[in-house]
């Protein structure tokens, strides 16, 4: 480790290989964008924005005497970005439900997310979710909250401490089997919370949505939590607050039995309809539509064309969870198919139908799932794809592109160093792995390596607008 001290305070230089997927490109593009530099320098200004990055050996003079992190034997990395994740399912990954969604979510997640009604509870569960952000490196994320605000509240405050990014909202729940009785409330009830989260929490840290840290959405849980006039009435709420910035987020055609009963319950045409704002039987429009530039779907494994359109055409987005949809035997979501699309499609770890917290690790499961799908839908999922839909894509979903996702000059550093000597099983395969002759090709090869054989251990920085971040 070479540490140079400065005299200088105006910021720091971070040594490493770098690895991010440049600009602003599709998912594919991203292997064009591909930025690899294998003894490379992040130049992180005082106020936490990224001021250059290139090879070490061509710092520029101006940077000459800033202080100097870490060494070619580090890797940096833009920060994860979790598209989706429950605060509430903490501790309920690996949780036998004996069967699909459906039954795992009567067992096992609607009696463990009424524990959060007691706040010492809500606290302890709030501070542990947030450490294990931090230990995976996940710098941002979209969080689907708890039905209590009190337990909200302690999220929000831990991860403020920490100096991480979050977007949550409290689960919406009006309807529900028994198993729900804690979690559900009246429509009234469930606006006014809803109002009020938003009130105290959306962008309270900078008071601008463009740049804040702490972010609020509205999070029914899905289509069958909820009744027409929920609906109606969270798009008239939607109305008044999507100027502001805040988000939408919920579920999708997860599960076959799932679709069956919201076509059963509310007779439209499709699943999207009921977020769309066309939730009356034969899909008739009964309300304002929820989806948008800040609405993200989890999950989106049995779209139909005209759905995966929809998306598109609302500049919509989806969170891709291939670990927990192996957890419940829900099949996937067809790469190819919702890629070609068009959508912006970023990837979830749905913690805790997901056991892993580690974006990488779930990266890892998507390689293996969709090179495993049948047929022209098989595919290889090169590893800048990989790390474009675990970073880039995720900070577009969100859209915060403009503030982090990659290392371009004047974006937030938000980014994680990677010390594989930490995790000795990853150190012994990036060094002893075969390279090709090809510079481009062994970088591509490099970063595969990388993404999949990652281990907590090995993140030794996890840094948001250039502040290392800490958990309590």
């Amino acid at each position: 480790m070479h540490v140079h001290r400065n005299t200088n305070s105006v910021g720091q230089v971070y040594r490493g290989h770098v690895f991010d997927v440049a600009g602003s490109p599709t998912l594919a593009e991203s292997r064009r964008h591909l930025r690899s530099i294998p003894d490379g320098a992040l130049v992180v200004r005082a106020d936490g924005t990224i001021a250059w990055v290139g090879a070490f050996a061509e710092l520029p003079a101006e940077f000459a005497l800033w202080t100097v992190s870490g060494d070619a034997g580090n890797f940096l990395l833009p920060g994860f970005v979790d598209a989706h994740m429950h605060f509430a399912q903490t501790y309920s990954t690996d949780a036998f439900g004996g069967g699909h969604l459906l039954d795992w979510l009567d067992s096992c997640v609607f009696p463990a997310e009424a524990r959060l009604a007691d706040p010492d509870f809500a606290e302890r569960i709030a501070r542990d979710f947030t450490r294990r952000r931090v230990m995976a490196g996940t710098t941002s994320a979209l969080v689907f909250g708890s039905a209590f605000p009190q337990a909200q509240d302690a999220l929000f405050e831990a991860t403020e401490r920490s100096g991480l990014r979050i977007v949550s909202g409290r689960g919406i729940q009006t309807v529900g089997p028994p198993s729900s009785s804690a979690l559900l409330t009246s429509d009234r009830a469930a606006l006014d919370l809803a109002a009020a989260e938003i009130s105290r929490w959306h962008a309270v840290d900078t008071g601008d949505p463009l740049t804040a840290r702490l972010q609020v959405a509205l999070v029914p849980r899905f289509s069958l939590s909820v009744t027409p006039s929920t609906l109606a009435s969270l798009g008239d709420l939607y109305d008044d607050v999507r100027a502001s910035g805040v988000y939408f987020h919920s579920h999708l055609s997860e599960n076959v039995n799932e679709i069956a009963a919201v076509h059963s319950v509310f007779e439209t045409e499709n699943y999207l309809d009921t977020y769309d704002g066309h939730f009356l039987p034969g899909s008739v429009r009964g309300g304002s539509s929820l989806l948008g530039r800040r609405s993200i779907l989890a999950h989106a494994v049995h779209c139909q064309d005209g759905e995966l359109s929809r998306l598109v055409e609302t500049g919509s987005s989806i969170a891709h969870c291939p670990t927990s949809q192996q957890f419940l035997g829900s099949g996937t979501m067809p790469w190819r198919r919702t890629a070609e699309s068009g959508v912006t499609v970023a990837i979830g770890s749905d913690v805790g139908a997901g056991d892993e917290w580690l974006i990488s690790r779930v990266l890892n499961d998507a390689f293996k799932v969709h090179l495993s799908d049948s047929g022209s839908a098989s595919i290889a999922v090169h590893p800048a794809e990989m790390l474009f839909s675990g970073t880039l894509a995720g900070a577009r979903a969100l859209d915060m592109e403009a503030r982090y996702g990659n290392f371009d000059v004047g974006k937030d550093a938000d980014f994680l160093v990677i010390d594989p000597d930490r995790w000795e099983p990853l150190a012994a395969v990036l060094q002893n792995g075969i390279r090709a002759d090809d510079a481009a090709r062994a970088a591509e090869q490099t970063l595969f390596t990388l993404l999949m054989a990652l281990r907590e251990p090995a993140i030794a920085g996890v840094f948001v607008r250039g502040r290392r971040v800490t958990a309590d």
